[in-house]
């Protein structure tokens, strides 16, 4: 497993399988066992076995045990900043987006009533 996963191509229970494999990897490499990590995460034993074998994976459960073994820092990478986009910045002039707009439909082409053959 590489350090640096294309997910974009992936159904999201291999996403799931292959991100409870590295926390369980991660946990095995600190020497913690799963009811160790368990309790310290809040969660029950039961549900570390599903998290490592990447079956049932709660987002909440998820960033429990991601803070749990110290990696809570790392949750920032999973999303990019939306706000480091520097031509959108100087468009909007420090206005911060609060809603999102529909995109525009292109218009058909305009023409006559009379365009048609009557034959």
């Amino acid at each position: 497993m590489s350090i640096y996963e294309d997910f974009s191509a992936l159904p999201s229970n291999t996403i799931a399988e292959q991100l409870g494999k590295k926390l369980e990897q991660i946990r095995l490499s600190k020497n913690i066992s799963q009811a160790d990590l368990a309790k310290a995460a809040g969660v029950s034993r039961s549900t570390m076995t599903r998290i490592a074998d990447g079956k049932g994976i709660s987002l909440d459960s998820f960033i429990r045990v991601m803070q749990a073994l110290g990696l809570a820092n790392h949750l920032a990478a999973l999303l990019p900043d939306p706000s480091v986009r520097p031509v959108e910045r100087a468009k909007q002039a420090g206005k911060q987006r609060r809603r999102a707009s529909r995109k525009s439909k292109v218009a058909e082409p305009w023409a006559w009533g009379d365009d048609k053959d009557d034959t």
